[in-house]
């Protein structure tokens, strides 16, 4: 049954949400209501295409992902929260994605998984609530459950959701986490953005590797590079391993080229700072943990959801691609440590991971 909130001033109860968020470290915190028909029959087409891939989840849970009151009951308001995290001193991602013998990984994924990160200050924000108003009805999510973040983000005034399918803010691009507390309180909502802020520009369907970003607003996951190198736990079709380059973990290259990412500010978190080198790894270096090494070096990590099998798997289509370029085949000290890499898991118990260091070996001759 709902709480009755009676001699709670809702107005101000909303503006102090929003100081405590950003004393958290959240830098924007909007609040909306729980209509999403546009999102949801979006989603829903999305899903009649086949673009979610193997990606079952997104359909498992039928309409909760659109309706937050059916998944959790007495939902009237969500709060809606932005963490930036793009990670400071980083190495530069256009240098990395052009050193065929570094390996790229996504720039979120560089420090403490962000699940955690958020869930737990997202957590700490729902306790400063309660503290004011007495025990309440919510949940917190951060990519964690079925939500629609972006669609409530966009809604919540935190920005636009762009061409590429990610949410953009004008005076920060798009390098940051959401978050949710799904609330039983009526606080009062924020008015979303009023426009749509790409115009003509398509930099990010140009700059797409595998041309994913089908349509404007319409990503077919199963020609993602994030999809195939994090969700996809089969092998990789061979048509898109040329076009991976040296991409290891996710991809950003539609974020890279957005020209509202030139106003991207890096994270004050030290949870996202960069941990082992990954920002620009070498990707024989990578190749040679074994899976104890692999967990151990992961650990609070989103990389390790992936697993060790899959890592190896990845690795080896950036070196097969390392070796078909002209700055690896120019040079044969450099070709004979990767082949001699590539060979050292020639015993692999995995046929998945056997297959993509065939096909890589396979380019040295191509």
């Amino acid at each position: 049954m709902r709480k009755q909130y009676s001699n709670t001033d809702f107005l101000q109860l909303a503006r102090d949400i929003k100081a405590w968020g950003k004393e958290l470290g959240f830098q924007h915190i909007g609040i909306t209501d729980t209509e999403l028909s546009t999102a949801e029959q979006h989603l829903l087409d999305w899903l009649r295409r086949g673009f979610h891939g193997e990606m079952a989840y997104m359909q498992r849970h039928g309409s909760k992902r659109s309706r937050p009151s059916e998944l959790e009951a007495g939902t009237v308001c969500v709060i809606s929260a932005r963490m930036d995290y793009l990670p400071p001193a980083a190495a530069d991602p256009q240098f990395v994605l052009q050193q065929a013998g570094l390996g790229y990984i996504s720039r979120y994924a560089l420090g403490r998984d962000y699940h955690k990160v958020v869930r737990h200050r997202l957590q700490q924000l729902s306790e400063r609530i309660t503290q004011r108003v007495g025990p309440f009805g919510y949940r917190v999510f951060s990519d964690s459950a079925p939500v629609l973040e972006k669609a409530l983000a966009e809604k919540a005034g935190l920005g636009w959701i762009g061409k590429h399918s990610n949410l953009l803010q004008q005076q920060t691009g798009s390098w940051f986490f959401l978050g949710e507390i799904y609330t039983d309180m009526p606080l009062p909502v924020d008015n979303a953005i009023s426009a749509n802020h790409c115009g003509r520009c398509e930099a990010c369907l140009e700059a797409c590797p595998t041309n994913a970003i089908v349509a404007p607003y319409q990503v077919d996951a199963r020609r993602c590079i994030s999809y195939l190198t994090i969700e996809l736990k089969s092998a990789i079709p061979i048509e898109f391993r040329p076009l991976m380059g040296n991409r290891i973990y996710g991809c950003d290259d539609c974020q890279v080229v957005c020209p509202w990412n030139r106003f991207a500010k890096t994270t004050r978190e030290e949870d996202f700072r960069v941990r082992h080198g990954l920002d620009a790894p070498d990707l024989i270096e990578l190749f040679a943990w074994d899976e104890a090494k692999f967990l151990r070096n992961t650990e609070g990590m989103a990389i390790r959801r992936i697993g060790h099998e899959c890592w190896l798997r990845n690795i080896a289509v950036a070196l097969g691609n390392a070796l078909s370029t002209s700055e690896i085949q120019h040079d044969t000290n450099k070709t004979a440590s990767i082949v001699s890499a590539l060979r050292s898991r020639a015993s692999h118990p995995s046929a998945m991971v056997l297959e993509h260091v065939q096909w890589a070996l396979s380019q040295a001759t191509l």
